[in-house]
């Protein structure tokens, strides 16, 4: 088969192996799922009954402009509805993103070991990727700003909170990284973990800023990752190029009512930030109970410092997945000395303090 020149220049590359193909590759299901950062608690009971309800007229196709949640989060976040994009997910939105903003050769910055889907389509838009490295587990506003600079880069791709780490920075280091993008440079400002994350960690950006897209979703806190829809906030010019290129009906029907429903139940959204600090508490004390390190994390995850290299983090990942224990690592030194745990129903969590200690000495041979 004869590909496309820039499709055919790629490696096959796949961002993230799912859980259930490592399950079919071991042969057996995972006792543990906590490696995709998905919310194992749950989506709320309204959403659930709202997508039942909704999954009746399944046979419709969804609302092209998913006029109702966009009008809904517009007034969620004190902005238009023309500030809003609904989309399949933020993957979804970052590729159209890309496609929208990034011509062939064009440079775009990144941290290097951060959220690998951006760069994933980076590079299927034919996009030049330039990274920096991390500084003390955060991404570093400096450095990218400095590489934006020096590479004339359409886009700078920032995580806040971050994936894989679970850092963050206050809000004021992003409303002062705005005041010093280069000319023709986007700020794309990754969200997707906002609110797990303190106030103080949340800029207060013009909706009509047109230097930076906000991208959020409702895989995380609303527990509904399997819908694979999130959305976008920015200024109306950047959103309404969206509807040059976008999938008009990718967004189904089922999703926006869900999303509908979870949005409006705040009190499961209270309960969901409770159960995750919870978790966050539970696996610190996992970690310190095997001489390990719990960071920080504004997430719903926690990146554990294992103490030793990144080849010893993989040894522990293999060592847990025999175990029956689904966790991630990040991919990049010095950051691969740990191990990424996804917060989880409290039995995910036993058995995963039951599995660790063996896992441990396994590693270490």
């Amino acid at each position: 088969m004869r590909f496309a020149p820039l499709p055919d220049s790629l490696p096959a590359t796949v961002p993230f192996i799912g859980p259930e193909t490592q399950e079919r590759q071991r042969g057996a299901p995972y006792d543990a799922r906590l490696g995709a950062n998905e919310n194992g608690f749950g989506p709320s009971s309204r959403a659930v009954e709202a997508m039942r309800q909704a999954a009746a007229e399944v046979w419709k196709y969804g609302d092209s402009d998913s006029h109702e949640l966009r009008s809904a989060l517009a007034a969620h976040h004190g902005v238009a509805p023309e500030n809003i994009m609904i989309g399949e997910g933020i993957d979804g939105l970052l590729g159209l993103l890309v496609r929208l903003i990034v011509a062939p050769n064009d440079s775009v910055v990144t941290s290097d070991g951060a959220y690998p889907t951006f760069n994933y389509h980076v590079a299927g838009f034919g996009g030049v990727l330039h990274k920096v490295a991390y500084r003390d587990d955060r991404e570093d506003p400096e450095a990218l700003l400095t590489r934006a600079a020096e590479t004339d880069a359409r886009l700078i791709y920032l995580a806040n909170p971050d994936n894989p780490m679970g850092s963050w920075h206050e809000a004021q280091v992003i409303e002062a990284m705005l005041e010093r993008l280069p000319r023709d440079t986007l700020l794309v400002l990754d969200e997707a973990y906002a609110e797990f994350a303190p106030d103080r960690a949340i800029p207060r950006i013009d909706p009509a800023d047109e230097r930076v897209i906000r991208m959020r979703t409702f895989s995380k806190a609303y527990g509904m990752a399997g819908a694979r829809i999130g959305y976008a906030i920015g200024a109306p010019a950047l959103i309404d190029g969206f509807d040059r290129i976008r999938n008009h009906f990718g967004v189904n029907r089922v999703a926006q009512a869900g999303a509908l429903a979870a949005l409006g139940d705040t009190g499961w959204l209270a309960h969901i930030r409770q159960e995750v600090e919870t978790a966050r508490q539970r696996i610190a004390g996992i970690a310190a109970e095997n001489g390990l390190v719990a960071l920080p994390s504004a997430t719903n995850f926690v990146a554990v410092d294992c103490g030793h290299d990144g080849e010893f983090s993989r040894k522990l990942l293999r060592a847990l997945d025999s175990g029956g224990i689904f966790v991630r690592m990040p991919s990049v030194a010095p950051l691969d000395r740990c191990i990424r745990v996804s917060c989880g129903p409290e039995a995910d969590l036993d058995a995963f303090a039951r599995a660790l200690p063996q896992a441990l000495r396994d590693a270490a041979g």
